[in-house]
């Protein structure tokens, strides 16, 4: 990041709870293995080739980047996948009409240059093909298409979210015939399932001798439901005991795949269906996206696919709509702590109460980083509370002084777009590009038999060892 850095002595809150926890000098045996674009996109198909005009899309993903040191990987798929028919004469990239510039496509047609738009995303690019409409040769032409086309491809979904349609035995003796039907043409390329309520384990054992044909297994994830006029809460995505217990979830799936030898990734995932509800632009949900994505790791997630829908009309959408959004400084924060040499990350604390803390690892098992998230929830009425975390061991001196980083905002409601200021290190934002701007600030903590920091309700720290 294009950030400066400054140091200064902080001063803390007065601490209304103290933790104190012990620092492994080792990865345990529990810590989670941390991919290279553990933090991924997703980009819903119709819309891909729209959000490649935007400077804040390439803008956002190097910006990632840069703190991974890996290119974001990239999945183009969703809904309107299962929409779309492939036209190898079509000039344009994609072709479809609706009555409102917000609404998604009934149906729509796209063609080659769809696929050099894709060739062109700098990470491994996954794309989604359609299988509801049943029309294998169409579907296979695009495959080879995209195969010829893209350097940087690695998979090919057939289908989006078949729960939604039919039943579990229909749907796998369809994955299976469509693999070994495909995969004389573009090769061992796929991703199975791609499921948003299914278990993806069944799948696995049921595909027999064409799990060859996979090279990854796809489990979509929303915490929440914005679909019909559903009620959302931020207090309950926000919460770091609720995100450890849905997490939970994706960790035999994930033994499952990773037993066979495959991928297990969240191909589609952000904090609420239908494009987020009113909880999703928040730094609530910044702050969820942190504690998420860790979780993800520790439970076996390889990838974690955010996806970003319709263009102005999607709350959760990390750009795109008025302006970089709350919940892209979460991603940032994040992806510093993971940084270029994060191998593992383990959780520290024991998962029931509000405030969580973690410790990322680098290849030769050192500790580097400490993570402490406050997920108390904080609203901007009465006094906000703090907590104190004194760490000791993971080769924390007894003396000195340490460097911290704080992930702010006014309270977990805040919103970038409406005028709120959200900040990384006292004074790091982003404008409406995503370019990184402002003066990023480090504190200065002392160590005096232990290193103690204190993270306010709904604040999250990072601790550079």
């Amino acid at each position: 990041m294009a950030w400066r850095s400054k140091f200064f002595i902080s001063v803390f809150l007065l601490a209304s709870t103290i933790q104190a926890i012990t620092v492994p000098t080792s990865p345990p045996s529990n810590a989670g293995n941390i991919d290279k674009s553990l933090v991924a996109v997703s980009l819903e198909f119709f819309a891909f080739p729209q959000y490649t005009t935007l400077v804040s899309t390439s803008t956002c993903l190097n910006n990632v980047a840069n703190l991974r040191g890996s290119p974001v990987a990239v999945r183009i798929g969703g809904t309107t996948q299962d929409r779309a028919t492939y036209d190898p004469n079509l000039s344009s990239a994609v072709e479809y009409s609706v009555d409102d510039p917000a609404d998604a496509p009934a149906s729509l047609n796209f063609g080659p240059s769809f696929f050099s738009l894709a060739a062109n995303m700098s990470g491994e690019v996954t794309v989604g093909l359609n299988r509801q409409l049943n029309n294998q040769g169409n579907t296979r032409d695009a495959a080879v298409q995209a195969k010829n086309t893209m350097p940087n491809l690695f998979a090919i979904e057939l289908g989006n979210e078949p729960d939604c349609d039919w039943n579990q035995n229909a749907d796998e003796a369809s994955e299976q015939s469509w693999f070994n039907a495909l995969s004389t043409s573009v090769g061992n390329i796929f991703q199975g399932a791609v499921y948003l309520g299914w278990d993806t384990s069944p799948l696995v054992s049921a595909l027999g001798s064409a799990i060859v044909h996979v090279k990854s297994i796809s489990r979509h994830s929303y915490p929440q439901s914005a679909c019909g006029g559903a009620s959302t809460d931020l207090r309950s995505l926000m919460s770091h005991s609720s995100i450890v217990s849905y997490t939970s979830q994706f960790k035999s799936g994930a033994t499952t795949t990773h037993n066979a030898g495959l991928r297990y990734f969240l191909g589609e995932t952000n904090s609420a269906t239908c494009g987020g509800g009113g909880i999703s632009p928040t730094f609530g949900a910044a702050l969820w996206i942190v504690d998420y994505v860790l979780q993800g790791a520790l439970n076996g997630v390889d990838r974690l696919y955010f996806h970003q829908g319709t263009i102005g009309n999607c709350q959760y959408c990390w750009w795109g709509r008025f302006t970089t959004g709350a919940p892209f400084y979460g991603v940032a924060f994040v992806s510093e702590f993971l940084g270029t040499d994060g191998t593992k990350v383990a959780m520290l604390d024991n998962g029931t109460g509000a405030v969580a803390s973690y410790v990322v690892y680098n290849s030769a098992n050192t500790p580097v980083r400490l993570l402490v998230y406050n997920s108390n929830y904080y609203d901007g009425t009465g006094t906000r509370s703090s907590t104190s975390v004194t760490f000791t061991g993971g080769g924390i001196p007894s003396s000195g002084a340490k460097t911290a980083k704080r992930l702010t905002a006014p309270n977990a409601t805040s919103r970038v777009d409406m005028g709120a200021r959200v900040t990384i290190g006292s004074g790091g934002t982003f404008d409406g590009n995503c370019n990184a701007i402002g003066t990023q600030v480090r504190e200065n903590v002392a160590v005096n038999g232990g290193l103690t920091v204190s993270v306010s309700a709904s604040e999250a720290l990072i601790v550079y060892l």
